[in-house]
């Protein structure tokens, strides 16, 4: 955990007073996914141009995220990392590892592995309306051990299986980007702790604001899967991001995963702030 704190820090330290041009969405989001926090957007995690042939871009420069979030009442210091670029335009690949420490019940070591693939580019058919559409998958592991010293009746692997359509309007008085999709999950709690052998299906949606001066505001909505004697909490985030630069965005929010009660089977793990970081080459 704190060697990802660190990491943020001399993030911040390095970019901070770098160029005026600036930077935006996608985030590398929890699981290093081009998204958010909790939710992919559709729009591809990219940067400027690493390798081309001619005028076809074959892959972009990578984006990273580091986050830090306190889930205070069941005493969780939640730490992730995250890398992603983008194939042609159209593949996004990413990796994302979390370090979830969780007071007198061990700690949890979770990968994510993922593709997204961009099926519409926003506005195509020569509208100004069409969203940017996409679909994507991520490959998780946790720690198998920590889940059966918890006695958790869980897998410690599962698949994610996403669509999300995500467009921005420009013709209000202030930017808008709005984002929604349907999730296929067998987790619990993100995968953290384990995943169901069967799966369900949820919805999640987005909303940001573009405001002056280079900050943007938003609120994130995730709906808890519902495994019968295990579920889900809902899962929703207020955000406030600062476009640094053309390379660097900070972001502060607060989220709420659901009450943490041991004896009850729809998990949730409390609420907090979350810092992040996020710097695109």
């Amino acid at each position: 955990m704190k060697h990802i704190i660190r990491l943020t820090l001399i993030v911040v330290t390095i970019f901070l007073a770098n160029s005026f041009a600036y930077a935006g969405l996608p985030l590398n989001n929890l699981e290093g996914v081009g998204g958010v926090a909790f939710n992919p957007l559709a729009y591809p995690a990219e940067g400027d141009p690493l390798y081309s042939i001619g005028d076809t871009e074959v892959i972009s420069k990578p984006r990273f995220g580091t986050w830090y979030t306190n889930l205070g009442d069941p005493k969780i210091d939640w730490g992730s990392f995250g890398a992603a670029t983008t194939l042609f335009k159209r593949l996004e690949i990413s990796e994302g590892y979390q370090d979830i420490s969780w007071v007198a019940h061990g700690t949890f070591h979770k990968n994510n592995i993922g593709a997204k693939l961009l099926i519409f580019p926003e506005n195509s058919f020569n509208t100004n309306f069409f969203p940017e559409i996409s679909v994507g998958t991520v490959y998780k592991t946790t720690s198998d051990k920590v889940l059966r010293d918890l006695g958790l009746p869980t897998r410690g692997s599962g698949e994610d299986w996403y669509a999300v359509a995500t467009k921005t309007i420009t013709q209000l008085p202030l930017p808008v980007v709005l984002s929604s999709g349907i999730l296929s999950s067998q987790e619990l709690s993100t995968g953290v702790l384990g995943f169901d052998n069967r799966r369900k299906e949820t919805a999640f949606e987005n909303i940001d604001v573009v405001l002056p001066h280079n900050f943007a505001v938003g609120y994130e909505f995730k709906e808890g899967e519902n495994y019968g004697k295990l579920s889900n909490a809902n899962y929703w985030d207020v955000h406030v991001a600062w476009l640094a630069n053309k390379n660097l965005t900070l972001v502060l929010a607060y989220t709420e995963t659901g009450r943490y009660n041991p004896s009850n089977t729809k998990i949730g793990l409390g609420s907090g702030p979350v810092l992040s970081a996020q710097y695109a080459f």
